[in-house]
């Protein structure tokens, strides 16, 4: 089959690699029909995430039919279905409690020392991303390995097009449980830095919620005019100083609760971001976290900070001391996709919730290292590509901005 496979920085490819076969009772097969390349896909592209190794297949975010079944999945051939990307076996102790992401069972244990010397505690596995979580191949192909079927992926109904109920997969029930965690109450006025897909879901749910006002924060106009689409007021932070800005329309009080989702590459002429970058640079850091840091600074005192936002390290110059006097509540993790899907799967085919509106772009898989490049370069003008593997290749052109 075909598929989009890791090489180095900046270096995919589409390749032909082994097809998929059915290894435990409870996989399925997929035919991937789409899929589409992630915000935190760049985080590999750009080779921040440690343990990828050449070959590795790319990609989280997909939803297909089901072509093959082990004798123990709940799946039938002929299904439609879309696949969270956080892969959680559905009974230990974290599954018990729909904290799915925590999964106890889905990293193998021949993996999981990589992410409890650095966590902690080993990471559950994801598709397609490291094998710090699990070395499972990713969905950015014609075809995917799906474990614990009978647990993850929710069926579509017939004549639901796939451009509606895709983003199930991760970044709506993202923006919707970062937006949960912030505990947002009616009347409250919320900030959500960063208006890529996941902000501007969070950005969406939060008024859904209850929220009077939500001040959305990025520099790219386009997606600052998405956000302004559901009634959020913008802050370009190339033109305002973000923070002296929310305290001016909170009459100096700070949003009620705030959510980042901009994560580990935080952009920014600032002289904590410019530091980061050196340290990261030289290796003498990982993650740069100016988003973070203001989030926290800006928000009222007994406020509450949300992240969904991915992080993948150590950071410094953390405000500690902001965040314990103001006395702030912190949510943050990976998404329980699977304790989500039912609801937002109803709220779409209800028209509560608009998915499409994000999508700039749908391009072949073939073409999958342009969609990078474009996502990459051009986020003004990308704001989310989509891959279908049927499509015949075709020339991309990069945008002139």
């Amino acid at each position: 089959m075909r598929a989009l496979t890791w090489h180095g920085k900046h270096d995919v490819r589409v390749d032909t690699v082994d097809d998929p076969e059915i290894i435990n009772p409870r996989d399925a097969i997929i035919k991937v029909t789409s899929t589409a390349i992630c915000g935190s896909d760049l985080h590999l592209y750009d080779a921040y995430i440690p343990t990828l190794q050449k070959g590795d297949v790319l990609g989280h975010e997909f939803m297909g039919e089901v072509v093959e079944v082990g004798p123990k999945s709940t799946l039938k051939k002929g299904q439609r279905v879309v696949v969270p990307f956080t892969i959680a076996c559905g009974a230990c102790y974290f599954c018990e409690r729909h904290q799915y992401s925590c999964c106890d069972n889905s990293n193998p244990a021949d993996n999981q020392d990589i992410s409890e010397q650095l966590y902690g505690h080993p990471m559950s596995g994801l598709f397609g991303y490291s094998h710090m979580t699990g070395g499972y191949a990713g969905g950015q192909a014609e075809y995917v390995r799906v474990p614990f079927s009978d647990v993850g992926p929710i069926v579509i109904p017939d004549g639901v097009e796939d451009d509606k109920v895709l983003f199930l997969s991760d970044i709506l029930p993202t923006g919707w449980m970062g937006a949960e965690n912030a505990e947002i109450k009616p009347g409250d006025t919320v900030a959500v830095w960063g208006c890529g897909p996941v902000g501007l879901f969070a950005i969406q749910s939060a008024f859904i919620m209850g929220a009077a006002r939500v001040i959305a924060i990025d520099h790219f106009p386009k997606r600052l005019e998405l956000a302004k689409r559901f009634g959020a007021e913008t802050l370009n932070f190339n033109d305002n100083r973000v923070y002296e800005a929310l305290q001016e329309m909170t009459g100096g009080i700070g949003p009620d609760a705030v959510i980042d989702c901009v994560g580990l590459e935080a952009h920014g002429f600032f002289a904590d971001n410019i530091l980061d970058q050196v340290k990261v640079s030289t290796f003498l850091g990982t993650d740069r976290a100016h988003a973070f840091r203001q989030a926290i600074l800006a928000v009222r005192k007994g406020g509450r900070v949300s992240v969904p936002a991915v992080y993948g390290g150590f950071i410094d110059k953390f405000p500690i001391g902001a965040f314990m006097e103001k006395g702030l509540t912190m949510k943050t993790g990976q998404t329980h996709v699977q304790h989500y899907l039912p609801g937002l799967l109803q709220a779409i085919i209800d028209e509560k919730i608009d998915t499409e509106f994000m999508i700039s772009h749908r391009l072949p898989l073939e073409n999958a290292p342009d969609g990078y490049k474009l996502f990459h370069d051009h986020q003004n003008v990308a704001t989310k590509i989509v891959l279908k593997p049927d499509l015949a290749k075709t020339t991309v052109e990069m945008p002139q901005e």
